[in-house]
């Protein structure tokens, strides 16, 4: 990839990934209930998932699912199971050293959740149109260029969630307090379903 090129594409990248979306409100939930170190897990998840994401996207396999109607009415269902799940996860967080929601805000959950994400596969979707060019020569080479490109613009957006929810958590020393801020989070990541099935 030409250096101008990846500039362009950091930059890209870092405002996809820094702009509010479901997963920055598994980040922010993430710092809030276990703090920056309990949270790296989960920066890395929704990072290297999303890099797994565009790789594979910017290989074909993002058109191979648009171009078939059942895997793709599979996948928005089973996204809307999961984002219900993972909400219910968060929202019932008991406020004590993470509860219920700890295990939510791991590595796998985070990284599984990219493929259920409405924005991540918007965002690889028009990275992959935009940025990878016919005259890549290697797609295998390409591909991999973007979603390196696009992890290293990732981590410091996932990082200024992560530090933003811990921040929150000082405010929340309160376990009422961090049980309905949970709630709201749980909440939030719920309603992005609408995203997925309208």
């Amino acid at each position: 990839m030409p250096i101008d090129q990846a500039i362009a594409f950091f930059v890209f990248a870092l405002v996809a990934a820094g702009t509010p979306g479901p997963s920055n409100v598994l980040l922010t939930t993430a710092g809030a209930n276990l703090g920056i170190l309990g949270g790296i897990p989960t920066v890395l998840g929704v990072s290297l998932g999303m890099g797994l994401m565009l790789f594979l996207v910017a290989l074909g396999l993002g058109g191979l699912l648009l171009d078939n109607p059942v895997a793709l009415e599979a996948l928005k269902w089973g996204g809307a199971v999961f984002l219900l799940w993972l909400a219910y996860k968060i929202a019932s967080a008991d406020g004590k050293s993470g509860g219920a929601s700890h295990w939510a805000l791991g590595f796998l959950p985070a990284a599984a959740f990219q493929w259920v994400n409405p924005k991540s596969w918007l965002v690889s979707a028009s990275a992959a149109a935009t940025y990878l060019g016919a005259d890549a020569g290697n797609a295998g080479l390409a591909a991999f260029s973007l979603a390196a490109v696009f992890v290293a613009a990732a981590l410091p957006s996932c990082l200024a969630w992560l530090t933003f929810g811990a921040a929150i958590h000082r405010v929340l020393q309160n376990e009422r307090h961090l049980r309905l801020f949970n709630l709201a989070m749980g909440g939030l990541l719920a309603a992005s379903v609408l995203w997925i099935l309208f």
